[in-house]
């Protein structure tokens, strides 16, 4: 009986540590961490506040255990469909099968993966380590498939590995927008069967040769109108919001950030703010719609005469986007994740918004396709997906490794493999 008095206290007492990381597992997913107040954690987890911090002193510890638990989990999976595995098999498919099957774990890092982003976030450093460590279990994964022969060996194992986590990644995150059109096994099946074949693979029985321009519109079309509604006085008030408030999403996220916070950044009365945009889901808006037309419609772009052309010129507009106008990449990243939940005043938005790329991809694809450029066993629709998915990941993977990651490499890359005719 002395024994088993603490005993039952230990299995009590991980049984709350275990209540309380659900918890927050839980609203983290469907509020992001920032949003998301340890008083909240305990009402869920059904313990005082108090009592939540004799487990965990601050929020900051409390998110690390999640993480933990989550890549402690998929670190056992990987392992185990490793170790089950025909040697050369490639475990991505069965991986991403159970990560489905675990709750919360794609809700979890979709938003994370945005809001950490931020240099100064508290589980950036993990998210960094986490893409460092993905990449290199892919690469070693890639490299055995080469050995094996079930991957074709002219294919750069380290550059398919960091495309591969990326794509991921993306794919993830267009199917908490979309999923009634994207889902992430169908689409990694279908981009693996792909590294059996040579890059730039085209059936022999495939005439690349052919005169025909395939009718498509440009990028151009696409771009957002500019605001020249009122005085210019009033124009330049409301840019100089817009471009404030897109700092402060970016480094503070939508929820957290108040119009009294934007005001006082602008150096203007919060009434002044509220007469150019009366709520903050009107500011947002603006912020989205602006960033869309800064970093698209950049001064160096011009239409292409071809479908296959427009799409190989956009690692330079993405290579110009990093160098010119990281800050809208980051707006980009943390509010395309933050705004996962259904509740959140721009999830339409990004819903819409990745609907657009998708047909616009598509569009550009079924073109190129047309022109001879890209081969007849690849599809445009899971071209269009795969491309939005992997340009959005490899965004992600450059803002926690600057130095490591060159958006613009692995695009063209890509894109030399879908087109490879003239």
């Amino acid at each position: 009986m002395i024994v088993a008095v603490p005993r039952a206290r230990k299995a009590s007492t991980e049984q709350t540590r275990a209540r309380i990381v659900l918890a927050a597992r839980e609203l983290f997913t469907a509020y992001g961490y920032r949003s998301t107040s340890l008083r909240g954690i305990a009402v869920t987890a059904g313990v005082s506040h108090p009592g939540l911090l004799k487990h965990f002193a601050t929020k900051d510890e409390l998110l690390a255990t999640v993480v933990q638990s989550l890549e402690d989990v998929n670190a056992e999976v990987y392992e185990d469909v490793v170790a089950a595995g025909e040697p050369g098999a490639l475990p991505f498919i069965e991986i991403a099968k159970r990560n489905e099957k675990t709750r919360g774990y794609l809700a979890m890092y979709a938003a994370l993966m945005g809001e950490a982003s931020t240099p100064s976030h508290p589980a950036h450093d993990t998210m960094r380590e986490r893409y460092a460590r993905l990449t290199a279990l892919t690469a070693e994964a890639m490299e055995d498939a080469v050995l094996q022969g079930t991957v074709a060996d002219d294919r750069d194992p380290v550059g398919e590995a960091v495309r591969m986590t990326a794509a991921w990644d993306g794919l993830q995150l267009l199917e908490q927008y979309l999923p009634e059109r994207v889902d992430v096994v169908t689409r990694l099946e279908q981009h693996e069967s792909m590294w059996a074949l040579p890059v730039g693979w085209r059936s022999p029985d495939d005439d690349a040769t052919t005169s025909e321009t395939a009718a498509f519109r440009p990028l151009a079309e696409f771009f957002p109108a500019e605001d020249d509604t009122g005085y210019a006085s009033g124009r330049l008030k409301r840019a100089r919001i817009v471009t404030d408030a897109m700092t402060l999403f970016a480094t503070e996220g939508y929820g957290d950030t108040s119009l009294r916070e934007i005001a006082e950044k602008v150096g203007v009365s919060k009434s002044t703010l509220m007469h150019h945009y009366p709520t903050k889901e009107a500011l947002l808006g603006a912020v989205l719609a602006a960033r869309d037309r800064t970093i698209r419609s950049r001064p160096s772009y011009t239409p292409a005469a071809t479908a296959a052309a427009e799409l190989r010129a956009m690692p330079g507009g993405a290579a110009e986007n990093a160098k010119t106008a990281p800050g809208l990449v980051e707006v980009y990243a943390v509010l395309s994740c933050e705004a996962v939940p259904v509740s959140h005043p721009a999830h339409s938005y990004f819903e819409q918004r990745f609907t657009r790329t998708i047909d616009q991809f598509a569009e550009l694809f079924r073109a190129a396709q047309a022109e001879g450029a890209m081969p007849a066993h690849r599809d445009p629709e899971h071209e269009a997906i795969w491309l939005t998915a992997l340009w959005d990941g490899l965004q992600y993977q450059w803002l926690y490794d600057r130095d490591a990651v060159d958006v613009a490499q692995h695009l063209a890359a890509h894109l030399d493999d879908v087109l490879p005719g003239t």
